[in-house]
């Protein structure tokens, strides 16, 4: 079995290819499980080269713009496809034009290499509560209206109904999840809006000096990576008839404040020397957070299994034990 992971070079990617590895299998076009032989990262980066030395993984470095590339990456062979290369949030802002290449014509580009194939592969692509905007709720449900305000979000949402209506035309079997932010995201800081909120625990843990852009009372719904992997991995393995005619699925974040994380922080990491965290807001950066649900809740995603976290001090644990022990 042929899997490829689309942005296997980031840190998610690396992350779910670590656990696709260790499982040895996923589900195959009729749900039977099928032993996963060859494993391809593609992305613009390849990933730490001690991260490929199983001979099932294979790394392709290139741009998912080129749709050329694109087919070649994915051939005549594939079985399941994770999307989950994008321009972030505040990059897809900066630049509209590079914005609608990566995350429109790119996804556009992975679709119809999949709709060539021979077979129907499943495949299991990223959105964003960025899919949300104006006058949001304070807990996105499931029927809640699809608004988007930025440039990331509207791209997300086209590639969500884009991948609804290959799968009703069974060109492929898809499937998409709404993310809250992911936290704690490990390494450099990208261009994502929501990056301090990972840095608010990174960086003091690493011993460096944090400035947050928000108030200390400022909220937002998050999810930790070991969920997230999870919920790729329960994604992939669900029998697509309990979707329904739409293909994408919110999940449920739970709320936390940045004052709330700092706290926890000073409690769970007791024994450490942390960095110090100031709060100086950035008005551009405060006003989109704003904007941002305050915590989401999908009682469809529990019906159908999917896994969600509950405090920010499981999630500070977490991080120390994968990424720092």
């Amino acid at each position: 079995m042929k899997v490829v992971i689309s942005g296997g070079g980031g840190f998610l990617g690396r992350k779910l290819a670590q656990r696709i590895l260790l499982d040895g299998a996923l589900a195959g076009p009729a749900s039977e499980a099928r032993e996963v032989t060859e494993l391809v990262l593609f992305d613009t980066m390849a990933p730490p080269e001690a991260e490929t030395t199983d001979p099932r993984v294979s790394t392709v470095v290139g741009d998912i713009t080129d749709p050329g590339l694109v087919g070649e990456v994915i051939g005549r062979d594939t079985d399941s496809i994770f999307h989950l290369a994008a321009v972030v949030s505040a990059g897809a802002e900066a630049d509209f034009d590079l914005g609608y290449r990566v995350n429109l014509d790119g996804t556009r580009n992975l679709l119809e290499a999949a709709r060539a194939l021979p077979g129907t592969p499943r495949l299991v692509y990223a959105s964003s509560l960025a899919a949300y905007g104006g006058a949001v709720p304070e807990t996105v449900l499931d029927d809640t209206p699809i608004t988007p305000e930025t440039s990331y979000g509207a791209q997300k949402v086209i590639g969500e109904y884009l991948l609804s209506d290959y799968s009703r035309k069974g060109y492929l079997d898809g499937r998409g999840m709404r993310l809250p932010t992911i936290v704690v995201r490990p390494g450099k800081p990208n261009k994502a809006a929501s990056g301090f909120a990972s840095g608010i625990i990174r960086e003091p843990l690493d011993g460096v000096d944090m400035v947050c852009p928000v108030t200390p009372d400022s909220r937002m719904a998050i999810m930790s990576p070991r969920t997230v992997i999870d919920c790729f991995i329960h994604m992939h393995e669900l029998d697509a008839n309990k979707l329904g005619a739409s293909r994408a699925l919110l999940l449920s974040g739970f709320s936390v404040s940045m004052g709330d994380t700092v706290e926890a922080l000073h409690r769970v990491a007791a024994d450490r020397r942390l960095g110090r965290i100031e709060f100086q807001v950035d008005p551009q950066i405060q006003a989109i957070v704003d904007g941002w649900p305050k915590t989401t809740y999908s009682a469809r995603a529990e019906a159908l299994g999917f896994p969600s976290d509950s405090n920010i001090e499981d999630v500070i644990s977490a991080h120390i034990e994968d990424e720092l022990s």
